[in-house]
């Protein structure tokens, strides 16, 4: 995993106003190893529990904006808490996982952290936590809006009309289809075979 390891003082720069002594108060009392890595196309961050002697240790993409990169650590949180109390006698994302993640969600929006979208898009996910990324389409639509680095012509694949052409950044050109569970059925214009395509992925709008 490639990254870049920063000191506690630095952590700062990638979380919201205010979040900063909450997030190092966990991770120095449960001697946490935290990453800042690359952006990984696959996941937004992991945890590893301590073993053989090293610490916790979570990693967390640093192409994140600052809202989605708290919601993420605290996501990895939940996970090291889970396993602080039941080792590996639970289900990853069982009701465990979903109780911790659920009271972390819980503590930091009573802090005022977030602006009244994100806010109020939490609630479903404390309410009823995601396992992963994909299972929070309408929470990471909301968080999306608030990235810096906002690309022209892209957009989230939920938030195209069904019908609309697109293109992946390997130029791939798809008509969007119909959802099933989390992803969409795309037909391949050029070869019109069928793909299943995560309704959180960027990509290019194709003007008619």
């Amino acid at each position: 995993m490639a990254g870049t390891e920063h000191p506690l003082h630095a952590l700062s720069e990638f979380l919201p106003e205010g979040s900063f002594e909450k997030v190092i108060a966990y991770l120095q009392q449960y001697k946490v190893h935290l990453t800042v890595a690359k952006e990984r196309k696959s996941v937004l961050g992991d945890y590893r529990h301590a073993h053989q002697g090293k610490n916790h240790r979570i990693s967390v993409n640093g192409n994140l904006n600052k809202y989605e990169f708290l919601i993420t650590l605290l996501h990895e949180l939940a996970h090291l808490l889970t396993y602080e109390q039941y080792k590996n006698r639970v289900e990853s994302h069982g009701i465990e996982w979903k109780t911790c993640y659920s009271n972390l969600l819980k503590d930091f929006v009573m802090e005022g952290l977030f602006p009244p979208d994100i806010e109020q898009a939490l609630k479903k996910s404390i309410k009823s936590p995601a396992a992963t990324a994909n299972g929070e389409t309408a929470l990471l639509t909301v968080l999306r809006k608030y990235n810096t680095n906002q690309r022209d012509g892209y957009q989230m694949l939920s938030a195209l009309p069904e019908g609309a052409l697109f293109a992946t950044e390997k130029g791939n050109i798809f008509m969007k289809g119909t959802l099933r569970r989390k992803r969409y059925m795309c037909i391949e214009v050029k070869t019109g075979l069928k793909y299943t395509i995560s309704s959180i992925m960027e990509v290019q709008i194709i003007a008619p």
